[in-house]
């Protein structure tokens, strides 16, 4: 059946707009020079909706911690954007746990789909604080092979409202699908959707790759912004061509500016959960600049049990849709939650670097009917916990009253902490519980961070660094860029480069 044909307004963007991006030059000296800075005008409506940084706890008062785990990536990408354009980063943009898990680290793969993920914990001397540590978990995803994932059944969900109509949004994002339909093969399907002033189907669902690319290099920039209906829209196309047992997936591509139809973020999520829950779950890649909605975008693709992340460059999408399209399509667990429980034996204070949106009541660790975060294949998550050993000076002074631990006590305390996850398998409804512990020996006398632990430690304290962690101290970003050490991997150059540009921008305000 054709395809109904749906008008949208505003002129077409050259294609060779598009042209992938690809380093011709050292990395070092691609940051030497900063475009103009962009200044803000009242046109500029980016939206951000961060938290403050997690507040030192008490082990005495609450010993345990339990959060979702998150493996969007949009706010290294964004704050990259901000920095590469000659201005430092919103705080409220920055949310640490997205920079550390931007990179991958070298921890052992699970080998099988029946064990989703494997565990690695560690521990290291703080590099910031000579009185604490800093607690490691890893967990590494399965990495499916090709011939093993299901059949997709995906649906394009594009903005192509005038706001759109830049070289860093709709050409872009037509770079960025290219990238996944070069993965894709003949069991899985494709649709696109686009929303401007009217939302329209404008391919039925196909498995040419050809008609495909033909279907993006048509479309065109104008209009007002029915993000809604196009939601709508693209949900019951997806439903209307279920893959039974296969991924069923909108990917909404967008700067996040909704400004017609049903603008109400509330509203948004429900129907967003509702969906989730029927088995079509949401990822989100947002792109531009001037009005990015992050906060809206975060929000929907944390509730569509989908991945949030941000499109700043042909590389990035590459990266994002080409080199890691398992991690980004197929699910290998889902609702997966970590909880920690320290022993006021051997641990005295603790503070979650990051995940200050992602956290969870204790209680809600075992209720396998409350939402959590969702792993994909391949995909690595990080947590960093800093501690503060027993009997040792601590960011709070004792209190008056407080019973001090007995010292042989803690020395005969075989535990630091019992650490378990929780998740299910993604067509599964009931949880399965792993269970480590980090024995007390581990906090002793630790190394300093090395390596992987060391670039990991880094990376966690350029965005608090950027937030504003007082915690920190006199941790400068020269120390950030010294701790990341030399570095062989592009991203991670690129990373070191970002520091300094950041120091320099820094210094001269």
């Amino acid at each position: 059946m054709a395809a109904p044909q749906v008008m949208v307004t505003g002129s077409r963007v050259a294609a060779e707009a598009a042209a992938p991006e690809v380093p011709g030059e050292p990395i070092e000296a691609s940051y030497r020079y900063f475009p103009p800075i962009i200044v803000p005008t009242e046109q500029d409506r980016e939206r951000y909706d961060g938290e403050d940084v997690s507040p030192v706890k008490l082990v005495a008062a609450e010993p345990v911690s339990t959060f979702s785990v998150d493996v969007d990536t949009a706010a290294y990408a964004n704050a990259r954007r901000f920095i590469k354009d000659g201005q430092m980063p919103p705080a409220a943009a920055v949310r640490t746990e997205e920079f550390i898990n931007y990179f991958r680290y070298d921890y052992d793969a699970p080998r099988e789909p029946a064990q989703p993920f494997a565990v690695d914990m560690d521990v290291a001397s703080s590099p910031w604080n000579t009185n604490s540590r800093l607690v490691r978990i890893g967990l590494s995803g399965y990495k499916m092979p090709a011939q093993d994932r299901p059949p997709a059944n995906l649906v394009f969900l594009l903005d192509v409202s005038g706001s759109m109509n830049s070289r860093d949004k709709l050409p872009l994002v037509k770079t960025a699908l290219r990238s996944l339909v070069t993965q894709l093969t003949p069991q899985d399907r494709v649709s696109i959707v686009v929303y401007a002033g009217a939302a329209g189907l404008v391919l039925e669902p196909t498995s040419d790759a050809t008609a495909i690319r033909n279907a993006l290099d048509q479309l065109a920039a104008g209009g007002s912004t029915a993000g809604g209906a196009g939601l709508e829209l693209a949900y019951r196309i997806a439903e209307d061509n279920r893959i039974a047992g296969g991924v069923n997936r909108v990917i909404l591509a967008t700067d996040g500016d909704f400004n017609v139809g049903q603008t109400d973020q509330d509203a948004l999520v429900d129907m967003i959960e509702r969906k989730r829950e029927a088995g079509t779950t949401l990822t989100v890649l947002g792109f531009g600049r001037g009005n990015v909605n992050d906060a809206m975008m975060e929000q929907i693709a944390d509730h569509g049990n989908g991945n949030y992340a941000y499109i700043d460059s042909a590389l990035e999408a590459r990266k994002v849709l080409g080199e890691q399209m398992g991690a980004t399509i197929f699910t290998i667990a889902k609702d997966v939650k970590i909880q920690v429980e320290f022993n006021p034996m051997v641990v005295s204070q603790y503070r979650l670097i990051g995940y200050e949106n992602r956290t969870l009541r204790e209680q809600d660790f075992d209720d396998d009917s409350v939402d959590a975060g969702d792993i994909g294949a391949g995909h690595q998550v990080t947590a960093l916990y800093e501690v503060i050993p027993a009997g040792t000076e601590g960011w709070i002074a004792q209190r008056r009253y407080e019973t001090p631990a007995d010292s042989r006590a803690r020395d005969l305390a075989a535990e630091a902490a019992h650490v378990k996850l929780r998740y299910k398998l993604p067509d599964g409804d009931t949880s399965t519980l792993i269970e480590h512990v980090l024995p007390a020996s581990a906090l002793a006398r630790p190394a300093p961070p090395r390596g992987d632990f060391a670039f990991g430690a880094a990376v966690a304290g350029f965005g608090q660094k950027l937030r504003g962690d007082t915690l920190l101290g006199e941790f400068s970003y020269a120390d950030i860029a010294t701790l990341a050490g030399p570095q062989q991997d592009f991203w991670r150059q690129e990373f070191i480069q970002l520091v300094k540009a950041a120091q320099d921008r820094s210094a001269s305000e």
